[in-house]
């Protein structure tokens, strides 16, 4: 195990990057070479289908595999070539999505896996409820998008009917009331990180879906965004996992760990 983990640290360490705020990255095609592949075609093709998984996870993509180009030298003349500055969550997704096959790509999980638990344990809980919450709000805004492309006219009852299917049929003015929220309070504020984390997975798979299924009536995207609420409730239950309006409420609300951190 030992053997391994130098191993990984060796080759993926050696093709690092520090910007100049501290920040890890890779650039894709030093990456590309590292994993043992030897055409960019194929290997865009396995980046292609990281992006997927990162947007569907509720990340923005330019946020981790922001396009950038490069000047080479051919012998002859230069020419700009198309690369990536990836970061430490691309990586990890880029290897999971490569050839099983390659042994560079099982080193490759072993040590991207091992990166990013490891900066999830440093995270703090109220770092996770703002990274989480700001990816629920941007995720809101494209379902909201979404909803109104499929047929919906009343976004509030199309949110209901989520909240609805994953609160075991709460609204939003009852989870509210049952938090004891003052007036004009959000109620997306007052969660902690497993339970914005349960509603941002609703979000993200309802806005998928809708777009997937090119839905176009109110009616049916309503339904969609409430089944898909009591199936991620039900993946909670399979999993043995405490129920959204089970979890306890934070002490604090995002806006008040905003206030604090502008003083």
């Amino acid at each position: 195990m030992n053997e391994i983990k130098n191993y990984t640290e060796r080759i993926f360490e050696d093709i690092k990057h520090i910007d100049e705020e501290g920040n890890e990255y890779w650039y894709a095609r030093e990456l590309m070479v590292t994993l043992d592949y030897k055409k960019w075609e194929n290997f865009n093709k396995v980046i292609k289908d990281a992006m997927i998984n990162c947007k569907n996870s509720g990340y923005g993509i330019l946020d981790h595999f922001p396009d950038i180009r490069k000047i080479v030298n051919t012998g002859v003349s230069t020419k700009k070539i198309k690369d990536y500055k990836l970061s430490r969550y691309a990586c990890y997704l880029i290897v999971q999505n490569g050839d099983s096959r390659k042994k560079c790509i099982s080193l490759g999980k072993t040590y991207f896996a091992y990166q990013t638990r490891k900066m999830e344990i440093l995270e703090s809980e109220d770092e996770k409820r703002l990274n989480i919450r700001k990816r629920v709000k941007e995720g809101n805004l494209d379902l909201n998008k979404a909803a109104i492309k499929s047929g919906v006219k009343n976004l509030g009852r199309f949110h209901n009917a989520g909240y609805k299917g994953l609160y075991n049929g709460e609204t939003a003015d009852d989870i509210f009331k049952r938090k004891g929220l003052k007036y004009r309070e959000d109620i997306l504020d007052n969660m902690n990180s497993e339970e914005l984390a349960d509603n941002l997975f609703r979000i993200v798979q309802t806005d998928s879906k809708l777009k997937k299924e090119k839905v176009d009536n109110e009616y049916t995207a309503n339904s969609i965004h409430y089944e898909i609420g009591k199936k991620v409730r039900n993946f909670i239950k399979e999993l043995d996992g405490t129920m959204p309006e089970k979890l306890p409420m934070p002490d604090k609300s995002i806006k008040e760990i905003d206030d604090e951190a502008t003083k």
